[in-house]
């Protein structure tokens, strides 16, 4: 098991496969949707990693099965469910509880902006936001719930639920496991030992449209949410 040496451990997709591999990748999947508290936590640089330690994943966890494919898919299987029930989660707590969020405070766990920024992000691209959230971090975290307080149809967010889930974890885990094959073999390059350059070009590309919405968005996007808060 591996030590917490500092807090830039928490940002490193790395210390968490080491330090409780299969279990604990579940367990912060679902914690990002589910307990609306992970959004701090990696996500997709998560999942990419994972896809590179795949096989060793599988097989501390439960034996290998003796091949990649396999190990890569019950890893990828694995995460999806765990997606899939933490988004289930976040949505119900939105149905029954939800718009009381709009009036809580902001804390170290909580900031009301990511919940607006949520709402605008499902107003405009209606049931596609279900998919499209699972590949932005932050809007993945708080659109669950924003579906349940809009109240989404129940089955049409399961169905889309589960295609964003299953997209979501399928292509970051395959394309970490198969472009590390497709880098060593091709061009003699151990991926694993440049994790701190792939960290960084995943957090770029996922978060960039996010940084750009609060940076360049309207100010007004904001205030007429406080407005109504006032009322």
């Amino acid at each position: 098991m591996e030590d917490f040496n500092s807090w830039k451990d928490l940002l490193n997709p790395e210390f968490y496969i080491k330090m409780g591999g299969f279990w604990l990748i579940l367990f912060i999947v679902f914690a990002e949707t589910g307990l609306f508290v992970g959004f701090f936590l990696p996500g997709d640089s998560l999942l990419f990693v994972s896809g590179i330690y795949a096989v060793e994943i599988i097989k501390e966890t439960f034996g290998s099965t003796g091949s990649d494919f396999l190990d890569t898919t019950l890893l990828a299987s694995g995460v999806a469910l765990a997606a899939i029930v933490g988004n289930e989660v976040g949505y119900y707590f939105g149905r029954k509880a939800g718009p009381a969020l709009y009036k809580r405070p902001d804390s170290m766990l909580f900031k009301k902006k990511y919940l607006y920024q949520a709402h605008d992000f499902f107003e405009k691209h209606g049931a596609l936001a279900v998919i499209m959230a699972r590949f932005l971090p932050v809007v993945r975290t708080f659109t669950p719930i924003v579906a349940g307080i809009v109240k989404m149809d129940k089955k049409e967010f399961l169905r889309d639920n589960i295609i964003g889930a299953v997209l979501w974890s399928f292509i970051l885990i395959f394309a970490g496991h198969y472009l590390d094959k497709l880098f060593m073999e091709q061009f003699g390059i151990n991926l694993k030992e440049k994790l701190e350059y792939i960290i960084i070009v995943i957090v770029l590309v996922t978060t960039l449209p996010v940084i750009i919405k609060f940076v360049f968005g309207k100010k007004d996007d904001f205030s007429k949410y406080e407005n109504n808060d006032s009322e």
